[in-house]
């Protein structure tokens, strides 16, 4: 008792060191740090956990190092929010205190159980540094924002043995847990046996006692460690999320799971059924697949985890974006790792595909906009957007192509929208220039390009760092990601929010998504500059264009 009591006053210490850290940062001393993008004050912070709402409060916990900018001493860091943008720090809500996580709380999810209790289900890491499920509830139930959380004493819940032959080194990260139809509630744990990945399945009538199924929910060869794994249903019809627990009729289910190998989060939809005992995900003929090219995002997001907003009927989703310099880099400069804007999440019209949104209430923060339409971009030119804080923005743009006679072919090996757009550049392409310097030394390129294949125009979308910095050394990856959009029959739209070292881009109105981070040299704050550009023979036309500079959001 008295290591836990001195090591929670330590937390809280640490925790008001950490305000004050925040309320001293200066722009000019951290030029990377972001402004409404949520990240702590300092050190290291990698995977969302356990993201919900109760009694009107939003809550985030993140995985922490409370003692440096790398990866190491794992806790649950907290934070409450009643926009999902504004964001107030809270004590350490779960750390190493009991054999079963003595070293180390890993990634785990929140489930409210009957009567809107909530219950946190996290991975720990006990004395044999083999990983196990946890379970912590809240001591206070009346206290909205949770500070303190319970460890019962049947801690561990799961566990690998000899008879469930479990690998120990990979089995974590439990998801939301849902309630079935004979009253026991399931929850999926990530794992690998050689490269076959597998959601194990665990149920239990008490939320405390719980038994593996004999076979995992979905598995499949040739993939590798899934970490975080997510499983949701979604409407056929409309946007509005669902609760976790809901089957039936006029829904299908999503299984998504966090790549290790790769470092990408891919998800598959499908049917998820329940005969005769057996659980079982049949994921839709055609259907993305849990590999490279159905992914939430084509660029830096990992580890992410949705939850159902019950006060706003939606599904948000939350990813984390990591840095794109070397460990030394970012100790150097005290922090790593920051979090995406909250995006609304819901299935497609066309059933086979997710969209996703930034939340509405990121609305909030615009100023200063600048509005435009009908502006004809003609080919081989570049226009300045104007007017707007070009270092912290949210910029939507919709273009019209004038004609389709010269649009390139699109080679049938060509198949790796990533390769396309890191071989070809930005060719025929049109979009914006962010983070751009005035002589243009410095940009990151988002754009759109059109091919022609057979019988159909293909639209590609690319997030392309080769000149975002012109002298600091480090990843600077192009991505790329197909957009399921007519061009004859629809508008191509970028929507792109830039803030200071994150470049989040979403296409045709979020069936594509890419976060990159970028860090520049010249194209800093006030030096920063936006355009968009048009590569093609042909003019364009930008039929709508909505600029906004973009407030600090309070994350202190």
């Amino acid at each position: 008792m008295a290591l836990s009591l001195n090591y929670w006053l330590i937390i809280c210490l640490i925790s008001l060191v950490q305000i004050q850290v925040s309320q001293s940062i200066h722009r000019d001393d951290q030029p990377y740090r972001t402004a409404y993008h949520f990240q702590p004050p300092k050190n290291w912070m990698n995977d969302p956990n356990g993201p919900m709402i109760y009694k009107g409060i939003y809550h985030l916990f993140y995985q922490y190092n409370p003692k440096g900018a790398v990866w190491g001493n794992i806790v649950w860091a907290h934070s409450t929010s009643k926009d999902l943008i504004n964001w107030s720090p809270h004590p350490i809500a779960i750390y190493p205190s009991i054999q079963s996580d003595i070293n180390g709380c890993w990634s785990g999810s929140a489930t409210i159980l009957s009567k809107g209790k909530p219950a946190i289900l996290y991975t720990g890491i006990n004395p044999q540094n083999q990983q196990v499920q946890n379970l912590a509830i809240p001591k206070n139930l009346s206290d909205p924002y949770l500070i303190e959380w319970i460890k019962p004493q049947s801690n561990p819940m799961m566990a690998p043995t000899e008879q469930n032959q479990i690998n120990a080194s990979s089995f974590r990260d439990p998801t939301t847990a849902w309630l079935g139809r004979d009253g026991r509630w399931r929850v999926i744990v990530g794992n690998k046996i050689g490269r076959r990945g597998r959601a194990l399945m665990f149920r239990s009538k008490d939320f405390v006692h719980w038994t593996e199924a004999k076979h995992p929910l979905y598995s499949l060869r040739g993939t590798g460690m899934w970490e975080c794994p997510d499983f949701f249903p979604v409407s056929t019809s409309g946007e509005d999320g669902v609760d976790t627990s809901k089957v039936g009729k006029g829904l299908k289910h999503v299984l998504k799971a966090s790549i290790n190998d790769g470092f990408f989060d891919s998800y598959a939809i499908g049917t998820y059924k329940y005969n005769l005992g057996k659980d079982v995900f049949v994921p839709e003929k055609g259907s993305l697949r849990l590999d490279s090219q159905s992914k939430y995002d084509h660029g830096k997001f990992y580890a992410s985890k949705t939850f159902f907003d019950s006060s706003t009927k939606r599904r948000i989703l939350w990813g984390w974006i990591n840095e794109s310099t070397d460990a030394a880099t970012d100790i150097k400069k005290g922090w790593s790792g920051v979090q995406a804007i909250p995006r609304k999440i819901w299935l497609d019209k066309s059933g086979n595909q997710l969209v996703q949104w930034p939340v509405k209430e990121i609305e909030k923060l615009r100023k200063g906009q600048v509005i435009s339409s009908n502006t004809e971009l003609k080919g081989g030119s570049v226009l300045e957007i104007s007017g707007v804080t070009a270092s912290q923005a949210d910029v939507e743009i919709s273009f019209e192509m004038s004609t389709f006679k010269n649009v390139e072919e699109l080679d049938p090996r060509w198949s790796d929208p990533q390769a396309i757009c890191s071989k070809n550049g930005a060719g025929k392409g049109f979009g914006l220039l962010v983070l751009a310097s005035k002589k243009l030394e410095e940009y990151t390129a988002v754009y759109l390009r059109v091919f022609r294949a057979k019988n159909r125009y293909v639209v590609l979308m690319c997030s392309d760092q080769s000149r975002s910095s012109l002298h600091l050394d480090y990843d600077k990856t192009t991505y790329g990601a197909f957009v399921d959009v007519n061009p004859v029959k629809e508008k191509l739209s970028l929507r792109t929010l830039i803030d200071h070292s994150i470049v989040e881009s979403f296409g045709g109105e979020g069936k594509a998504c890419i976060t990159a981070r970028v860090y520049p040299s010249i194209a800093i704050d006030g030096e920063a500059r936006l355009y968009a550009f048009n590569n093609g023979t042909h003019n364009v036309k930008i039929s709508k264009l909505a600029a906004y500079s973009i407030k600090d959001a309070r994350i202190s």
